[in-house]
């Protein structure tokens, strides 16, 4: 086998490894019936029970990408052991650093982009927003990329910045995807938190 197909099978078990595991967050939640509930991206999203209950649906296809790993990681190793090494390489390599990654937060790494903590907070904004210490008499809280903000009176509830919620994008599958890959469903980016001011143009 020459070193330029040896390095085609490699990069093809390579990125196959490195999808596989991402496609339920990136495709079953892109589904039209995953969003009736939710308005089009980039659009901000109230608050609801809807949007606490979606943050626990990408945290379980988060970690449910963990165990999609452990597949491409067998067959690279039956791969190197009996067929072809090069891709079974690619297979093993890809995937072992993926499940890295993921279990990186176990020995003090970053947090998830969808956290347990995050759905508890979303609750209890939205709990407050019904309560006598609300911002205004017409309270209408909405997660923007930037935090949490009333659309009434603009205040900021909190400075939780959104991460990717599934919906489909208004840039297109493949940028879309692109994006996703790259964020790994991250925030673009962390919002000043001395900036109280909204604007409800951005967009993710």
């Amino acid at each position: 086998m020459s070193l330029f197909s040896s390095s085609l099978y490699f990069i093809s078990g390579f990125i196959i490894a490195f999808l596989f595991p991402r496609l339920p967050g990136i495709l079953v939640t892109r589904g039209k019936g995953f969003n009736l509930n939710f308005p089009p991206h980039p659009e901000p999203i109230p608050l609801s029970p809807h949007l606490t209950q979606r943050v626990l649906h990408m945290r379980m296809f988060y970690w449910l990408g963990l165990i999609v790993s452990f597949i491409p990681l067998l067959f690279g190793f039956l791969s190197v052991k009996w067929g072809n090494v090069p891709f079974g390489f690619g297979l093993w390599l890809s995937s072992g650093w993926f499940i890295l990654s993921r279990l990186q937060i176990f020995i003090g790494g970053p947090e998830p982009p969808w956290t347990l903590d995050m759905a508890q907070r979303l609750q209890i904004i939205s709990n407050k927003a019904k309560s006598d210490s609300k911002c205004c008499e017409s309270i209408s809280p909405e997660w923007l990329l930037s935090g949490i903000y009333c659309s009434v009176c603009k205040k900021k509830l909190d400075d939780m910045p959104r991460p990717d919620l599934g919906r489909k994008r208004s840039d297109g599958f493949f940028m879309g995807v692109i994006r996703l890959i790259a964020s790994d469903g991250n925030p673009m980016f962390i919002p000043d938190k001395k900036n109280f001011d909204v604007d409800y143009s951005e967009s993710e």
